[in-house]
């Protein structure tokens, strides 16, 4: 008799869901053109229901799953026979943003191929694999391993993704993961962290506790001159945006560097940098929300949870010991790479560069320019950018990059972005 764990049985399922691409090539041209306006929900807490976490067996079966590991999403498997199970994966609460997250791992006692068909609730399959044999370093799976059951149609959005796909794997004793994006959860940020604040000029420290009582936790990269011009920068709001993360440590690397520029402009500013502004949510492997069930990115303004009071209280004390935010950046991840940033017809010429930005990082690429989307609404405050303009008269953006979006590509445009921002500020007046 197989043994078949399902949580959230109450939920009424539909399995929807990701193209049959690998890794897509560079964007077209105005290709994507980016989400609709936000709507204005409520961001008091909502109940979240926690995965259950363990290992699945089967009677008479060698094949062993588990979830019992930071960032990890699996919520249930059945073993259909022949080799071929059936993968379950729910969100932590409902209505939420269709980004099916999801990270177990997979092995057996003995070696043979299997096929995983791996199902949503109420999603489609929008993230293509990725696999890794340590948990650290991850590569897509091989197209040939990799079947996309009903395709979607369009480039972009939910609607071009498959509604389930099948993976064909070989496993073995020795474990390996899959994973909808590389594993970056709270302790493998905070080391990134730390070997960078061996750095004199850099300080890391707490600014708040998350609902689960993680530290939210500030990098300080303090400028040695006597001016207090200062950079906000945050990420990972939404915990399935890794090609988001991957961009701002390469941005934050770069200001962090022993280049010439990198030292004049650390003359002048000081950098404030949360990587990870949702570390509940990375570590239970949420789709969307932290662990009051909330999206972060809509509660800039009545600020009900503690993340985002932890970064509005932050930025008013920065603001009582004299400190001008002169940029900030919330670094996120969507369908293609796209920015956000407010419109000049709402922000003057004081927000005129970020758009003297976006078109200098776009000079400074080789290759794809990005999707310029301005918003001219400054109420409601509920998003990053819009709080930080309008409290604080920071020049912000939401800077986003593709869920597919080549690594070496994020890396580039991570250095390239900081390059040019460090440039635009120092010739500032």
């Amino acid at each position: 008799m197989r043994f078949v764990f399902f949580q959230c049985c109450l939920f009424l399922f539909v399995f929807v869901s990701c193209k049959n691409t690998a890794v897509p090539v560079v964007s077209k041209p105005n290709g994507y053109q980016g989400q609709g306006a936000n709507p204005v929900v409520p961001t008091v807490n909502k109940p979240v229901q926690k995965q259950w976490k363990g290992v699945w067996s089967f009677d008479n079966d060698t094949t062993f799953f588990t979830n019992d590991f930071d960032g990890a999403r699996l919520n249930g498997v059945a073993a259909d026979g022949n080799n071929h199970y059936t993968v379950l994966i729910t969100a932590e609460n409902t209505p939420i943003n269709v980004s099916p997250w999801y990270a177990f791992k997979i092995w057996t006692e003995r070696p043979r191929e299997v096929t995983l068909k791996l199902t949503y609730q109420d999603s489609r399959s929008r993230y293509y694999p990725k696999i890794s044999s340590d948990g650290i370093h991850f590569k897509s799976i091989d197209s040939m391993a990799f079947k996309a059951i009903n395709p979607g149609e369009g480039e972009f959005g939910i609607k071009a993704a498959p509604e389930f796909v099948e993976l064909t794997l070989s496993i073995k004793k020795e474990p390996i993961w899959i994973s909808a994006q590389e594993l970056y959860p709270s302790k493998r940020v905070n080391k990134w962290i730390d070997s960078l604040s061996l750095k004199p000029y850099i300080s890391n420290y707490e600014i708040g506790k998350t609902t689960e009582n993680r530290a939210m936790q500030l990098m300080e990269i303090k400028g040695d001159g006597a001016t207090k011009k200062a950079v906000m920068i945050i990420a990972r709001q939404h915990p399935p945006e890794v090609t988001g993360f991957l961009a701002m440590k390469s941005f934050i690397e770069t200001i962090s560097s022993e280049t010439t520029q990198a030292k004049k402009f650390r003359k002048t500013h000081t950098v404030f940098v949360v990587p990870l502004m949702n570390p509940d949510g990375v570590d239970n492997g949420h789709w969307r929300h932290n662990m009051g069930g909330i999206d972060l990115n809509r509660d800039w303004q009545n600020f009900n949870q503690p993340e985002t009071k932890s970064v509005r209280d932050f930025l008013k004390k920065k603001n009582k010991e004299g400190y001008e935010f002169v940029f900030g950046a919330d670094f996120h991840s969507t369908w293609d790479d796209i920015y956000y940033p407010l419109d000049t017809t709402v922000t003057g010429q004081k927000g005129k560069i970020v758009f003297d930005w976006i078109e200098s990082i776009s000079n400074g690429l080789p290759q794809k320019k990005s999707n310029v989307k301005p918003s001219d609404k400054l109420d409601p405050t509920m998003v990053s950018r819009t709080y930080f303009f309008v409290e604080h008269q920071m020049p912000a953006i939401v800077f986003e990059l593709g869920d597919n979006t080549p690594r070496d590509f994020l890396k580039l445009k991570g250095k390239v972005a900081a390059e040019e921002l460090m440039r635009l500020l120092d010739t500032s007046k």
